[in-house]
C-alpha cells in the first residue's frame, strides 16, 4: 500500500500545484489530506499564492483517491465547495501486509487525525492520544512541522508528520509517503 500524505496546504495554490505534481509522480493507492486545506487561519499569515479557488479546483480533481480529515481551519462551507468528506476528526486504515514488530506479525492501523483534537504531544499538537493497537502509527498534521519517531510517551506508537505544503514552520515545504509499513518525508521543490 502506497499513501502520499499531505497537510496543511492552507489555500497556496502554487505549493498545491507542486503537490499535484508530485501525486502524479509518485502515484500513490490514496491521498491522504490532514486538514487545513483552503483557509490560511487567523494565527498564520496569508500564503503569498493564497488562491483558495484554485486549491478547490486541483483538490476536486483527485477527489476518488481522497482520505480526508478536519483540520482547526475547516468550516462547513469548505465541505460544501469539496467533492470528497473532510469534517470528520479522525479516519483510520488498516494495512494487513504492514510488518508489525510490536505485534509480533503483521498488520498496522494507521489513525489520521489534524493534531488539534487527537496528538501526541509533540512541538503544538494537542497531548490527547487515541487508545491504539500495538504498532499502530498516529498521523497528523497542525503542528507544520516535520516528524517521524517513536513514541515516548505511548511505548509501541510511531507518531508521522508530514509538515506542512502551504506554510511550513520548519524552513521546508514537504509531504510524506507511507510505503511499506515505513514512513518517508519528501521535499516539494
Amino acid at each position: 500500500m502506497k499513501l502520499l500524505i499531505a497537510s496543511d496546504i492552507h489555500g497556496a495554490a502554487s505549493w498545491c500545484s507542486r503537490l499535484m505534481d508530485a501525486i502524479d509522480a509518485e502515484q500513490p493507492d490514496r491521498v491522504v489530506l490532514l486538514g487545513d486545506l483552503l483557509y490560511h487561519g487567523p494565527r498564520n499569515d496569508l500564503p503569498e499564492d493564497y488562491a483558495p479557488k484554485e486549491v478547490i479546483a486541483m483538490l476536486n480533481g483527485i477527489a476518488d483517491r481522497v482520505i480526508a480529515v478536519r483540520g482547526n481551519c475547516e468550516a462547513e462551507v469548505d465541505q460544501m465547495v469539496l467533492d470528497f468528506p473532510c469534517m470528520a476528526d479522525y479516519d483510520a486504515l488498516w494495512d494487513p501486509a504492514a510488518p508489525n514488530p510490536q505485534a509480533a506479525g503483521t498488520g498496522r492501523e494507521l489513525f489520521f487525525t489534524h493534531g488539534h483534537i487527537w496528538g501526541p504531544g509533540i512541538h503544538n499538537s494537542v497531548d490527547h492520544m487515541p487508545t491504539l493497537p500495538a504498532g499502530a502509527a498516529i498521523v497528523y498534521g497542525h503542528t507544520h512541522k516535520k516528524v517521524s519517531l517513536a513514541s515516548d510517551a505511548n511505548p509501541g506508537i510511531w507518531c508521522f508528520n508530514p509538515g506542512s505544503v502551504g506554510i511550513p514552520k520548519d524552513g521546508s515545504h514537504s509531504y510524506g509517503i507511507y510505503l511499506d509499513g515505513t514512513f518517508e518525508h519528501r521535499i516539494l521543490g
